[in-house]
């Protein structure tokens, strides 16, 4: 049975509100992994209230490109690098697939770097070796157990989204001043400022979330008995409508995250003079004397909830891209006996990743360099995305409406625009 169809059978309204919550709730919410905290922790604590505005762009952007993808996924039966692999040339697909298997990889291990952090920030002393178990712990969840359970655990580590919203209202924001800051833009031509912007929008929209959320809407179809393509090929306009729902709740939940990171430290961090941090620990450390321990703790817990769940949907990720353009068998769901290539890009991708938290690089710097990396990336593959949601012999007759393609070249211009402001300031400094 579909999600739609459990949905439509439902009577119970908290139990009904829960099913409408799938794949693009949990690509919202992993949005906001340890790269995203750090990313935003940075541009709170070294540009203030200056970045606050980009929440309210930020949200329609991932709003309209998450949806679009979702939609390409459900009326193609088919993840984005089988998209590519059938429709375009191999000049766009292995560039692409690298692109995003190479941020990713860097992005669970620094993600992983991230969780041992914070987690010696909660035990009050430095555990680096953490990283090994909870990587073997990840790893064995997604090789061994079935797509409904990773999901429902996948939802459950949502909850620690909830640390950031508590945080906000412990640092008590003035109300004129964050308001200001919400609604008027600040504009920069310095270059710590685009790259800054750069890597918001590169890690609030970013490549491995186009793979991932195609690739889940296709393991659904599959969780619910559509194995083959020909059943999977297309979607009622209910089916529609709560996918529709759902990853916009993700975005909105994503981008809320994102205001409440950047607004806590902002007020604490850059309002003292911390303007420098180098790991999401320190983030959390700092804001213990400055808004109290409790505050330090939650932000540092919210961390480890989010990283736990990023991990899997990284290294999935990769898996989904790869399997897909070398036409290997895919899917959380499948035994690994049946799908050992797929299995062992997971394994690889988390493993490698493993292993940059030893190499000295600062995890801080490390997830600020993906998110970067992502914003370079995501204008081009948005253009294959845009191509391929209005052509017929990809989505059938149903192909993306006006709106959905208005917004949709909107955010590729936008992302290009902020990537050529990147180049210029990086010249000129």
């Amino acid at each position: 049975m579909t999600r739609a169809q459990q949905v439509a059978r439902e009577k119970h309204p908290v139990k009904k509100a829960a099913l409408l919550l799938g794949p693009g709730f949990i690509t919202g919410a992993a949005d906001d992994d340890p790269s995203g905290i750090g990313t935003y922790s940075v541009a709170g604590a070294s540009l203030g209230l200056a970045t606050l505005w980009t929440a309210l762009l930020t949200f329609p952007f991932m709003a309209a490109v998450q949806n679009i993808c979702s939609r390409l996924g459900q009326c193609s039966g088919s993840g984005l690098a089988g998209i590519l692999k059938e429709h375009y040339p191999r000049w766009v697909l292995y560039p692409a697939v690298a692109l995003v298997v190479t941020a990713n990889v860097v992005n669970v291990g620094a993600d992983l770097g991230a969780i041992a952090d914070a987690a010696g920030t909660v035990i009050g002393t430095p555990v680096p070796w953490l990283v090994v178990p909870i990587a073997v712990a990840l790893l064995a969840m997604q090789i061994f157990a079935k797509y409904r359970f990773i999901e429902r655990v996948f939802k459950y580590l949502t909850i620690a989204l909830l640390a950031y919203v508590i945080d906000a209202v412990l640092v008590r924001p003035p109300l004129a001043e964050t308001l200001r800051a919400t609604i008027v833009p600040t504009i920069s031509a310095d270059h710590r400022y685009i790259a800054t912007l750069v890597a918001i929008l590169g890690t609030t929209i970013s490549p491995y979330l186009f793979f991932w959320q195609t690739s889940q809407e296709v393991e659904e179809e599959k969780s619910a008995g559509r194995k083959s393509r020909a059943q999977r090929r297309g979607a009622s306009r209910f089916e529609l409508r709560i996918a529709t729902i759902d990853v916009t709740v993700g975005m909105l939940v994503s981008n809320l995250v994102m205001y409440f990171i950047i607004l806590s430290t902002a007020l604490t961090l850059h309002a003292s003079g911390k303007t420098n941090i180098s790991t999401g620990a320190d983030a959390a450390e700092a804001l213990r004397p400055l808004a109290g321990d409790l505050a330090g703790l939650i932000f540092a817990v919210g961390m480890i909830g989010t990283g736990l769940l990023a991990v899997p949907v990284l290294s999935g990720a990769s898996a989904y891209a790869v399997s897909e353009a070398f036409g290997w068998r895919e899917g959380l769901d499948e035994d690994w006996r049946r799908a050992k290539s797929f299995y062992g890009v997971v394994a690889i991708a988390t493993l490698v990743g493993l292993v940059i938290p030893f190499t000295g690089v600062k995890p801080i710097d490390a997830l600020f360099f993906t998110s970067v990396l992502n914003g370079v990336a995501a204008p081009f593959l948005l253009v294959v995305i845009m191509l391929a949601a209005r052509n017929e012999k990809v989505m059938g007759k149903q192909t993306i409406g006006p709106i959905l393609t208005a917004l949709g070249w909107i955010v590729t211009i936008a992302m290009f625009a902020a990537l050529v402001g990147l180049a210029l300031t990086s010249l000129g400094s």
